[in-house]
């Protein structure tokens, strides 16, 4: 990785009583300090336009660890639609609101791109071994690459103890996992629940651009996966995907990008039950132009 070298090195800024670090050194140098008086540090990527899912993951990591750093940064390297980059929601001043509302003790690293990446804004080549391949990595190449490399990059500025990911990226989940094994590194990786709202959508920075037509419909995704759950228990795998397929074939303001019934573990697609295997049921759906996604556990 190259590090430009013309870097200015900023003071930690403190807005509405936050730390907010927007440099390596400072925010490496924080955490050390608190490693050296023994206290465990978590740590939560987001890539801001924070909501009630990122606080479930907040308040996860508040419970098991001293010490807790949000990072704030969209990260190009992930975006295989550069309309979808464009687009993505940004507001750093409503999100530091918003975790000073959580704990005002949260550390807050908000980098630049140019702090991440220097001037090589490009993504590493990693062997997932397959995990990489199917799925949400099969509809948009190269995400997975880009949320790893970042994800690797970020994990060595921390350096924390443990990591906290919500499970509505399950895929990105198991990807992670696997990073940590091929790169050695230190920090465990912890999946927290999925943040649903009361109608049972789950909770995305992509819901704030639904409409108001296509957010009244997009409770329909969670209602067919539990259905689908239901249907697991006595019908063919094959059954199951033709029940969910048959009923986005009328929604007007829902398409269907995919579902998949896959190994929990592996991802590996199935057509047929094991009861030894545990599986998972994973969709993409599209509510005009924004993409969402979803997944559970069928057994």
């Amino acid at each position: 990785m190259q590090i430009a070298s013309n870097i200015v090195i900023l003071p930690p800024v403190k807005l509405i009583g936050m730390h907010v670090y927007t440099n390596r050194p400072e925010i490496s140098s924080a955490v050390a300090k608190h490693k050296e008086n023994g206290l465990k540090i978590g740590f939560v990527p987001t890539m801001g336009a924070l909501h009630r899912g990122h606080a479930s993951l907040f308040n996860f990591a508040l419970k098991n660890c001293d010490v807790v750093v949000v990072s704030i940064f969209v990260n190009p390297t992930q975006f295989n639609n550069p309309q979808d980059l464009e687009t993505y929601p940004r507001d750093l001043q409503k999100d530091l609101e918003f975790l000073e509302s959580i704990n005002p003790e949260l550390l807050v690293f908000a980098p630049s791109t140019t702090t991440i990446y220097g001037n090589n804004v490009k993504a590493l080549d990693f062997d997932f071994e397959g995990l990489n391949q199917v799925m949400e990595g099969a509809f948009r190449p190269g995400h997975f690459e880009g949320v790893a490399t970042v994800l690797k990059y970020l994990f060595e500025i921390v350096n924390p103890d443990m990591a906290f990911f919500g499970e509505k990226d399950y895929q990105q989940l198991q990807i992670i996992n696997k990073l940590v094994e091929i790169e050695k590194l230190s920090v465990k990786i912890i999946g927290c629940p999925i943040s649903r709202h009361e109608d049972g959508l789950a909770e995305s920075s992509r819901n704030t651009r639904l409409t108001i037509k296509q957010r009244e419909a997009s409770p329909f995704i969670y209602k067919t996966l539990m259905q689908a759950k239901e249907h697991f228990n006595d019908q063919s795998v094959e059954d199951v995907v033709h029940f969910v397929e048959q009923e986005f074939a009328d929604k007007e303001q829902l398409e269907l990008e995919y579902f998949e019934i896959a190994h929990a573990a592996t991802l590996a697609h199935t057509t047929e039950k094991n009861p030894d295997e545990k599986y998972r049921a994973f969709i993409a759906v599209f509510a005009g132009e924004v993409r969402l996604i979803d997944n559970i556990a069928l057994n």
